[in-house]
């Protein structure tokens, strides 16, 4: 269905090989700001030095043909943009609460710069939790630790909000709601971190308010569930009923459970899962139709025993097809973990290699960003030749809105060596891509793609083409936000 393959002959610099391109594939790249892993490399940098590591992040990424960055936004209670619903970060500026200076608006500047190079980009948050550590002196008087400590249940050494008050669940739908209205996102997006991960001898102390708002008959552990559930379908509706061509993307921890607890489960031995320790349940989210995309962690070596890449993969291919289903890779345990097997530079390629064979597998995301940049010279160079040499669409929704796409207009197409400068004009309300493709025979190929913004209905762009994609025919199309496409028109390059 969506792993139709192109063939194409000769279309790369890099060689002549036969490659097996998606013509549909995402590929992603988390960006984590909390306790500065990816970005900023340190908050109290100067402004343009923040600026300067963020974009060498993307041209990484968009120099090996990627096409979403997930970058997190809210790490714990507060934000990485204005807003009276959180206190600025303290990862982003050295102090919470402390507003950047010389950046007006980094949320919108990172969108701006990941759309520049047609990247979508996904606002990464995380519910749950309120603290990444017990100093609580450090938090500003702003942060919801002081405006509303009674949300506040302290596990192990930090805190978290009480996922079963309705008025956690009701301030968070103000903030998504307030990030997908006043910016022009591609999506909202949680990661694993729902209830906390289980500690050995600590209880995570809701006890009176499930007393309070427990149904009779209803277990602790459902009730912890139905929580998780409300707050997914609650962001899901709110994303919809404002935007509704945003997508809801959650990457949960890999095992949803072991089959030694539920012969539905995975062939794993995972000492926590994802249903049972962090009462989350992605399988009834995407039978529920919640969800227009999920990336479960599968962080393990493709044989590694208890809890293998392959063994994870597959179950979540079998298990959850009515989404769009992305694979997450730990790329930085490449050369970086006692399983040996990362000390080989073909785990990755074998983990991708696996993921194109499974026909509900519909792409990939690395974590974290930082992790191939500058080492692993052998595996990048790997992926680039073999499977990134050309880019993909990004995938549609399944439940995608039919409209029809006007042809763009051309306004004026000017060449400088290998440079090709596009001006159009168009009419659609949320454009997403303008595409680029090779003809050959009656085969298309992507060559490019440019991102157009929601606010922007003409523009000029820029694509590098070799000599050889320059001779042959090149036609464009626009596609939209729910991944419709235009009739496809020549590009006069002579």
């Amino acid at each position: 269905m969506k792993k139709l393959v192109y063939l194409f002959l000769c279309l790369s610099i890099t060689n002549c090989a036969v490659h097996h391109i998606p013509e549909e594939e995402f590929r992603g790249f988390w960006i984590a700001t909390v306790v500065n892993i990816d970005w900023p490399k340190d908050p109290t940098d100067i402004t343009s030095k923040k600026k300067t590591d963020f974009i060498q992040l993307l041209d990484f990424y968009q120099e090996m043909n990627f096409n979403a960055a997930i970058v997190q936004v809210r790490t714990a209670g507060d934000a990485f943009y204005e807003t009276d619903l959180a206190p600025w970060s303290r990862y982003l500026t050295g102090k919470e609460g402390k507003a950047p200076e010389n950046f007006e608006n980094p949320l919108q500047w990172m969108i701006e710069e990941t759309h520049k190079r047609g990247m979508e980009f996904h606002a990464w948050l995380n519910p749950y939790r309120a603290t990444f550590d017990l100093d609580t002196l450090a938090l500003s008087p702003n942060h919801d630790f002081y405006q509303h400590p009674d949300w506040m249940l302290k596990y192990g050494k930090k805190y978290y909000y009480n996922p079963g008050l309705p008025e956690v669940q009701e301030k968070f739908a103000k903030i998504v709601e307030e990030l997908v209205v006043n910016y022009e996102l591609d999506a909202i997006h949680f990661d694993d971190y729902f209830y906390p991960y289980k500690i050995k001898g600590e209880v995570f102390k809701d006890s009176l308010t499930f007393q309070t708002y427990g149904l009779p008959n209803q277990s602790l552990e459902d009730w912890r569930r139905s929580n998780v559930d409300s707050l997914v379908k609650n962001v899901y509706q709110t994303i919809k009923k404002n935007k509704p061509w945003v997508q809801f993307g959650i990457s949960p921890f890999g095992v949803w459970k072991n089959k030694s607890t539920d012969p539905d489960g995975s062939d794993t031995r995972a000492g926590q899962t994802t249903y049972e320790d962090l009462y989350a349940d992605p399988v009834l989210w995407v039978n529920e139709g919640w969800l227009d995309y999920l990336a479960p962690q599968a962080y393990w070596s493709m044989d590694y025993p208890p809890a293998s890449h392959k063994a994870v993969g597959s179950w979540w291919a079998n298990a959850t097809p009515n989404t769009n289903l992305y694979i997450g890779n730990g790329t930085y345990k490449i050369k970086n973990n006692s399983d040996k097997a990362w000390k080989k530079k073909k785990e990755i390629p074998k983990q991708l290699t696996f993921a194109r064979n499974q026909k509900n597998i519909d792409g990939n995301i690395f974590f974290s960003a930082k992790s191939l940049i500058g080492q692993h010279e052998k595996v990048v160079k790997t992926l680039k030749k073999k499977f990134y040499p050309l880019p993909s669409k990004n995938p549609s929704t399944l439940n995608k809105v039919l409209r029809e796409i006007q042809l763009p207009g051309i306004e004026s197409v000017k060449k400088q060596d290998e440079v090709v400068e596009l001006c159009i004009a168009h009419t659609d309300s949320i454009p997403r891509f303008l595409n680029y493709y090779q003809l050959n025979g009656n085969e298309k190929q992507l060559i490019g793609k440019n991102y157009i913004s929601e606010s922007q209905n003409s523009g000029c762009f820029q694509l590098k083409l070799t000599k050889k994609q320059r001779r042959n025919k090149v036609v464009i199309s626009i596609s939209d936000a729910f991944g419709n496409e235009s009739e496809l028109l020549p590009l006069n390059l002579k």
